[in-house]
């Protein structure tokens, strides 16, 4: 894997992963269609009300208690309550439905008197506890301006791609990408995770980093396939897997040291500062690199590999590869046979055999084999 010689057959195994990610795909997007997103406050609106998470006898208020006081205070469930930060600073924020004034005035004095808490500068009493109202308007605002701008950046990429490679490798990058959105959100729908502000630009940011990973591989498949036309060593599938193994390193160690940051982040965000826009802005960060790094290897190639064997000057490429390695090969039968073979079309047998496989290494030849034999001792002292 290090130095590229390693035989992983992806191209050649392409339809197991096309049923793969075309039913993690289908699974996603019948989820997003059923189920739904659980849409924060930024989008369906409500109001919010925090306070801090320590009460007058240096206790630690629950959620559960917020929830019952709430409850009490206005005779509805609040839509979440969770612990946001940690140590002196935590707070509860609790989002529930749009509050009329005199409802926000129960729920405040409701959670001022049953839970008295108090701030890290020991203030106590009705003014810890903070409300805002959040208009759903703002959120839909956020919506249009991501899908304008995703738009743009799709027609941008794809006539990067066209001019800078050709218009297989940009239809084929533009599908791995669509895969990474589906994939991502659907991710959001099945888990229930909440869907901030901070998640719209979260998957904004990681469309660059999928598309870096697919061009990489696609600058090396383009580089491999240089002539490709008028030889006759190599088919564009064999091609094609040799630049992915060429590749397969470099895409690992990118992966690895992206996600390592961004792993950092989600513990920061959860593990110190609690829930809030750093977590939301690290989930899909992760679950959109993720997506990106496996279909950059085993669905953005194959899918290119499928797009151009479409056309017939490749396929008439291909036959004429297997044409020669079959004359190669009958001769190889017919040196076994006893019939005289020159050794260098054995010596070419094997390197087409090696060809075959997509990734050659050393290939060993015959003479390799007279210079082990004469290597090895003899049993006779040298004078």
């Amino acid at each position: 894997m290090h130095v590229g010689n390693g035989v992983f057959d992806i191209v050649g195994t392409r339809r197991r992963w096309y049923l793969l990610f075309g039913a993690l795909m289908l699974i996603c997007v019948a989820s997003m269609v059923f189920r739904g997103f659980n849409l924060g406050i930024d989008f369906e609106g409500g109001t919010r009300v925090s306070l801090p998470a320590q009460n007058e006898s240096s206790q630690t208020i629950t959620v559960e208690q917020v929830e019952d006081s709430f409850t009490k205070a206005v005779n509805k469930e609040a839509a979440s309550v969770q612990v946001v930060g940690t140590g002196a600073n935590a707070s509860i924020q609790l989002r529930s439905d749009t509050l009329s004034n005199d409802e926000v005035a129960r729920v405040k004095a409701g959670l001022a008197n049953d839970l008295k808490p108090m701030s890290a500068d020991g203030g106590t009493g009705i003014g810890q506890v903070s409300d805002s109202a959040v208009s759903g308007t703002w959120g839909g605002e956020i919506s249009r301006q991501a899908l304008i701008a995703l738009g743009v950046f799709l027609v941008l990429v794809t006539i990067f791609l066209a001019l800078y490679f050709e218009k297989w490798m940009a239809v084929a990058a533009l599908a791995a990408l669509v895969h990474d959105i589906v994939i991502t959100a659907g991710v959001y729908s099945i888990i229930g995770f909440e869907v901030t502000p901070a998640t719209v630009i979260g998957l904004l940011t990681i469309l660059g980093f999928s598309l870096y990973d697919t061009v990489v591989v696609f600058d090396k498949v383009k580089e491999n396939t240089r002539g490709l036309l008028g030889l006759t060593r190599r088919s564009y599938p064999e091609a094609a897997n040799l630049a992915l193994n060429q590749t397969l390193m470099r895409s690992i160690n990118t992966s690895l040291i992206a996600l390592l940051p961004v792993v950092g982040l989600l513990i920061v965000g959860v593990g110190l500062l609690g829930v809030g826009t750093l977590e939301d802005l690290a989930l899909v960060q992760l679950t959109g690199m993720l997506a990106g790094v496996l279909s950059s290897i085993f669905l953005a190639t194959p899918i290119l590999v499928d797009l151009k064997m479409t056309e017939p000057k490749f396929k008439q490429q291909a036959r004429k590869v297997e044409q020669r390695r079959a004359g190669l090969a009958k001769r190889a039968e017919a040196g076994a046979a006893g019939e005289d073979a020159p050794e260098d079309e054995d010596g070419e047998a094997r390197r087409e055999k090696a060809y075959a496989g997509g990734v050659p290494g050393r290939i060993p030849k015959a003479s390799d084999a007279r210079r082990t034999a004469a290597a090895r001792p003899t049993g006779k002292k040298r004078r």
